[in-house]
């Protein structure tokens, strides 16, 4: 029968059981005497050890330990159960550390190399960018002369702020005989200075010019003298009337003139021929320069938040623009107001370059006190401001600036003195008539008074002036009728309470 005649019986219901063969007859066991299979001991081979004996090789792990390498990760683990040892057993949810120090213990140590590993890296980084900022890789031109600076002292300590106003100096040994003394200057003495260009180690000295509105007559003419060496600032004032005919074109003669009106065939940069007429005139060599506007300085006395003063009587400088008398803390404006004021002065100019002292030394104490109280981080940003928003020209660079003025914050208010040059005004009696026909009024220098006060405080480490060859100076009143300017040395620590000068009586205040 084939398979579709049995499903057809099967669903016809007329299928019969199939017969099944019948069962094989019981084997009865027969006893050898031998144990039955699986009742006896485990079979193990010749060289197999039995379990009662540990077979683990001489340097494999024990299972009781930890095999996981140092950066493996941990198996996962159950919230009910708690892994120690390749062993899981139920620890209650609320179980504390603390009752498990091996594990806090742990915990905090991996804690502590995470730090440690952080700082170091931190610390690698930090060392490899001062390397970077400080290694020589960079390439500094300047005058012809090239040397390798490292990238901090390209882009930060060499930065040359406003250069390109006024111009660098021409520095070459024809333009001053600088004559140094060695017997009080030994010829192997360095100061420390190496990025400052100077004539002459232990002295750094500056010309501080301030314009006047029209920006055509240098006005201020100060000489700062930073005597590194000896740890004192002096400063000459140069009235701006002085007569100086062998360097300006203008008829008056006057000092003030020389930038604008000095002859173009001597020296091409108007700041070069200021320079060149203070070096041959006083024989004192210049490293540097700054010129500003009168504008300038008030925006620079309110940066640094006002000058405090004292003022015996008010200052009408014009209608409706008065500095009250008192204890006063002069703004911008009132700064510009009270450097300019002359009209009230018994003595005119003169009158007004007395008062400026008197700013100069408020100021100056004013910047040690930032100094002092704010640190010379607070000064160096009042610097970087003011070359950020062009206040200055110079041909300084920016760490020059901060140099001088942290050896500032080193001397007391008595090592900073101040000198007028010595000389007299022309009179009605000597009237000065300039060759255009017209009358000036100039400013004559005193010669011999004017030798004496530069070798006496302003050539310290020069040989002396004889003034037979080595000084341009002419004196055009040679009877001196007037003296009173020859002796007007004083501190910044005598003019911080000085009197204001004498005032005109037939003027009206």
């Amino acid at each position: 029968m084939n398979d579709n005649e049995k499903i057809e019986e099967v669903l016809n219901g007329t299928s019969q059981p199939e017969k099944r063969p019948k069962p094989l007859r019981t084997l009865k066991r027969v006893d050898t005497g031998k144990p039955a299979a699986g009742t006896g001991p485990a079979y193990h081979g010749r060289y197999e050890a039995p379990p009662s004996i540990d077979n683990r090789g001489r340097y494999e792990i024990p299972q009781s330990v930890d095999n996981r390498g140092r950066y493996e990760a941990e198996p996962r683990r159950d919230s009910s159960m708690n892994y120690s040892d390749g062993y899981a057993e139920y620890i209650p949810q609320d179980y504390d550390n603390e009752n498990n120090p091996e594990k806090s213990s742990s915990k905090k140590k991996k804690k502590r190399d995470i730090i440690v590993k952080a700082v170091s890296i931190i610390a690698s980084l930090s060392i490899i960018i001062a390397m970077v900022l400080t290694m020589p890789i960079m390439w500094w031109d300047k005058k012809g002369v090239r040397e390798r600076v490292s990238i901090m002292t390209y882009f930060v300590k060499r930065k040359q702020p406003l250069v390109h106003i006024e111009g660098e100096l021409d520095k070459s040994v024809e333009k001053i005989d600088v004559s140094i003394n060695t017997n009080v200057l030994p010829e192997d003495y360095n100061d420390g200075l190496d990025f400052m260009e100077q004539w002459i180690e232990g002295q750094y000295t500056v010309l501080f010019l301030g314009f006047d509105v029209d920006s055509l007559n240098t006005d201020v003419i100060w000489l700062c003298q930073f005597d590194l060496k000896g740890g004192a600032l002096r400063i000459l004032q140069i009235p701006r009337d002085t007569a100086v005919p062998d360097f300006t074109s203008s008829p008056s003669t006057k000092i003030n003139s020389v930038y604008s009106s000095g002859d173009p065939q001597y020296a091409d940069v108007p700041i070069q021929r200021v320079v060149d007429c203070v070096q041959q005139n006083f024989g004192i060599p210049i490293d540097a320069y700054i010129t500003t506007y009168i504008t300038d300085i008030a925006e620079m006395v309110d940066l640094v938040g006002g000058i405090p003063i004292s003022l015996d009587e008010p200052i009408h400088y014009e209608a409706g623009k008065t500095i009250e008398a008192g204890d006063v803390i002069l703004n911008g404006e009132q700064s510009e107001w009270f450097i300019r004021y002359r009209y009230g002065w018994l003595e005119g100019d003169i009158g007004r370059m007395q008062n400026q002292r008197r700013f100069m030394a408020a100021a100056m104490q004013k910047l040690m006190d930032i100094s002092k109280n704010e640190g010379t981080a607070k000064l160096k940003e009042y610097i970087d401001e003011v070359m950020d928003r062009e206040l200055i020209a110079t041909d300084m660079m920016v760490v020059d600036l901060t140099r001088l003025a942290d050896f500032c914050g080193t001397i007391p208010l008595e090592s900073v003195q101040v000198d007028m040059l010595p000389g007299e005004s022309t009179s009605n009696e000597e009237p000065y008539i300039g060759y255009d026909g017209v009358e000036y009024s100039i400013y004559s220098i005193h010669k011999q008074e004017t030798l004496d006060l530069l070798n006496k405080y302003y050539r310290p480490y020069q040989n002396p002036l004889t003034g037979y060859g080595d000084t341009a100076m002419l004196e055009y009143i040679k009877d001196h009728n007037y003296s009173n300017y020859d002796d007007k040395t004083a501190t910044f620590d005598d003019l911080i309470d000085s009197e204001a000068p004498a005032r005109d009586p037939n003027k009206v205040q």
